[in-house]
């Protein structure tokens, strides 16, 4: 993609998150909010339910936070021990940085960072609220973290790296900004068969977390060039079930899944 298209896409996706962040009532799903099924129009505690999170830890974030967005649970694999610091790629309303700071705890720190000031307003809005001291949300693009070389333990995230129009420049600041020995521990989406055109070239279809998601072999090979080792990308067929929801009518389950993605610095 030239600069020129790189941008049409980060904007897009921009307002499409904005959309999220300022309703009131959020179309909780990472699924199409202009043509919703029932199951799509579920609670976000609902939707989040199904990508693996727990009841105590969906009733422990602040109200709010939660908005369902993602394909699986970063927590559930990103074995967090307090003392450290941690890095959410994409935090959204921080849903996801309030579950990691209890882990880490006052020793600890997580910072979020994300694109939309709308949704770093409400994360911020959340954490003042609630007390959070050892959380920071930041504006900023995962292509050019605000965050400094070798400064983080465990880097997280959640179905947001598929949005990006330049993925191995993602990968690339992930290890730029891990301590050695620092991990990776992500859920994101990978394609599992060739995309019909019409999603392919449909920005929608992209925001909805769809059509920017690469093969597993892509995910490898820019791992691999940003100087990751013990890469594992394990995809989750039972993923089907809710990823058949985000454009409905298109059995975008049949190209996609939810995958676990780790690596180390």
């Amino acid at each position: 993609m030239s600069q020129i298209q790189n941008d049409e896409v980060r904007q897009h996706v921009r307002n499409r998150y904005k959309q999220i962040a300022v309703e009131s009532n959020p179309n909780a799903s990472c699924c199409s909010s202009t043509s919703p099924t029932t199951s799509c129009c579920n609670t976000p505690d609902e939707v989040s339910s199904k990508l693996g999170y727990s009841n105590e830890e969906l009733n422990v974030v602040p109200n709010g936070a939660n908005l369902g967005l993602g394909c699986g649970n970063p927590q559930a694999i990103a074995s967090l021990k307090a003392g450290e610091v941690v890095l959410d790629l994409g935090s959204g309303a921080g849903f996801d940085v309030f579950l990691a700071s209890r882990q880490v705890g006052e020793t600890g720190k997580v910072y979020g960072v994300d694109m939309t000031p709308e949704m770093v307003s409400r994360a911020r809005q959340n954490a003042q609220s609630h007390g959070y001291e050892n959380v920071e949300f930041r504006l900023g693009e995962i292509e050019h973290l605000p965050i400094l070389n070798d400064s983080i333990d465990v880097i997280i995230s959640n179905c947001v790296i598929n949005l990006s129009p330049d993925k191995e420049q993602v990968f690339s600041e992930a290890f730029r900004v891990l301590k050695p020995g620092g991990r990776l521990a992500i859920s994101d989406v990978v394609m599992t068969s060739e995309l019909p055109e019409e999603l392919k070239s449909d920005l929608h279809s992209l925001a909805s977390c769809v059509s920017g998601a690469s093969t597993i072999d892509e995910v490898m090979v820019y791992l691999q060039r940003s100087g990751f080792q013990s890469i594992v990308v394990e995809p989750k067929d039972d993923s089907r079930e809710f990823i058949k929801d985000w454009v409905p009518g298109a059995d975008v389950e049949n190209y996609i899944q939810s995958a676990i993605i780790k690596a180390i610095k």
